[in-house]
């Protein structure tokens, strides 16, 4: 049985070749990671619905922005980044602080 880029390329879908991206695995040296990034769960004023955010990173519109964005790719979900912080939908405490840890960051929950 042929997988599924190999169906998709027979279709004659444009499909790319999947390649090992050491870089994103890879903790970012121009980063301060000395000061622990604190995870937190939050439901208070989002009509009981929960929120995963992250505060104490780094201080870089751009960087949180790139970071948010490859948290939700990597925890399937929506999110945003607001007043410093990155927000993420759901309990995602759990991948989030392994995301983290992967590029260096030292990962704590805060919070009850």
């Amino acid at each position: 049985m042929s997988s599924l880029q190999d169906q998709l390329k027979n279709l004659g879908f444009n499909v790319p070749e999947k390649h090992d991206d050491e870089t994103s695995e890879q903790p970012d040296n121009s980063v301060d990671t000395s000061q622990p990034v604190r995870i937190q769960r939050q439901t208070k004023g989002r009509k009981g619905k929960g929120v995963t955010v992250i505060f104490d990173l780094p201080d870089n519109p751009d960087l949180l922005a790139e970071y948010a964005s490859a948290l939700r790719k990597t925890c399937g979900v929506g999110g945003a980044v607001k007043d410093g912080t990155i927000e993420l939908q759901g309990d995602q405490r759990e991948k989030a602080k392994q995301w983290l840890e992967q590029r260096g960051f030292k990962a704590k929950f805060a919070g009850g």
